[in-house]
């Protein structure tokens, strides 16, 4: 990550750093707010491969059907791989049918999508979750997909993945950088039912303290793009993680006056800062703010622990996050510990 692991570490009590594997039933429930975990994979289980959003060939998806292999997987190609209809991954009919037949297929696991891009929130309310949520399987995937995760979070209570994608996989993994490998690994820990736990270095504008509750959160634009929807976020109780890419200041901004107005950080727990990539100012349009001006002027009457540069977003330290999961969140002055509770 972006600190030596093992020397910070070494600060938190060992009570906290232990990372057994869980042994969880299928459908375990979450008391606290009712969120079912899928059951947990094992070896031979199958993942299914669909594109809900953008295109991707079947080419480009190779690298992640042979790592997902080697992990013990059998994989399943949907019918819209390969499919493309402009930026789509297929017409809108087609990426329905093949997500639909995959959240019902009782044999699939486990739904991994291509990549994001946009298209997710075009087939959202035609898809009928009913056998889903009687039978519930992991979803994985991020940015575009964080309409997914909100749907399934607020409406169907069913944990999910918030991950890297098939797009993220390398072909030559003797090239492949260490934080590549270890957060593409970071997926397979998930599926495995092992305990998340990720650190991030410290920042002088990070806001110190510690929270435990269900984590929540993913793409800044998409959440903002479901706000007085059936499946907008549900922030209240939990921590809140929060990337972006491709968008100017001024309209994080914006997104960030969206959640302070509509309540969003009123009763949050925490909030975590992954990677944002930020469009440059045009130029004499400068907005004269950074990202952490912004985050900390719209949390700045709330007491709960805020921490900056947290690895997960559009980068290559995008580590799998458990969404709907219980997890405890400690920002002290030796950096950032998440753990799954």
């Amino acid at each position: 990550m972006v600190m030596n692991r093992k020397n910070f570490l070494s600060l938190f009590p060992a009570t906290l750093l232990l990372n057994p594997l869980k042994s969880r039933a299928s459908g375990v429930v979450e008391e606290a707010t009712r969120i079912k975990k899928p059951p947990y994979l094992v070896q031979g289980d199958k993942i299914g491969i669909t594109c809900p959003a953008g295109f991707m060939s079947a080419e480009e998806i190779k690298p992640a059907v042979i790592q997902l292999e080697s992990w013990g997987y059998t994989v399943i190609i949907g019918k819209t791989v390969g499919a493309k209809d402009f930026t789509f991954g297929g017409t809108d009919q087609e990426r329905l049918q093949d997500l639909q037949q995959m959240l019902d297929n009782p044999e699939i696991k486990a739904v991994m999508c291509a990549r994001g891009g946009y298209g997710a929130i075009r087939i959202l309310d035609l898809l009928d979750f009913s056998q889903f949520k009687a039978n519930p399987k992991w979803l994985i995937g991020f940015s575009d997909i964080t309409v997914l995760h909100s749907h399934l979070n607020s409406i169907c209570k069913v944990a999910s993945i918030h991950s890297k994608m098939c797009n993220s996989f390398p072909s030559d993994w003797s090239l492949a950088e260490p934080i590549q490998i270890e957060t593409i690994n970071s997926i397979a820990s998930a599926l495995k039912g092992e305990t998340m736990k990720y650190t991030a270095s410290y920042h002088p504008s990070n806001k110190l303290g510690m929270a435990k509750a269900e984590l929540i959160g993913g793409n800044l634009r998409c959440i903002e793009n479901l706000a007085g929807s059936k499946s907008e976020i549900k922030t209240d109780g939990k921590i809140l993680f929060l990337e972006d890419t491709g968008e100017y200041l001024y309209s994080i901004d914006r997104m960030f006056y969206n959640l302070k107005r509509s309540g969003k950080l009123n009763k949050l727990k925490g909030l975590i800062i992954g990677g944002f990539k930020i469009k440059a100012d045009d130029e004499g349009q400068e907005f004269g703010k950074t990202l952490v001006d912004i985050v900390l002027e719209k949390v700045k009457e709330f007491d709960f622990p805020v921490c900056f540069d947290f690895p997960v977003g559009h980068q290559r330290a995008n580590f799998a996050l458990k969404c709907g999961v219980k997890h405890t969140l400690e920002v002290s002055e030796q950096g950032t510990l998440l753990t799954e509770a």
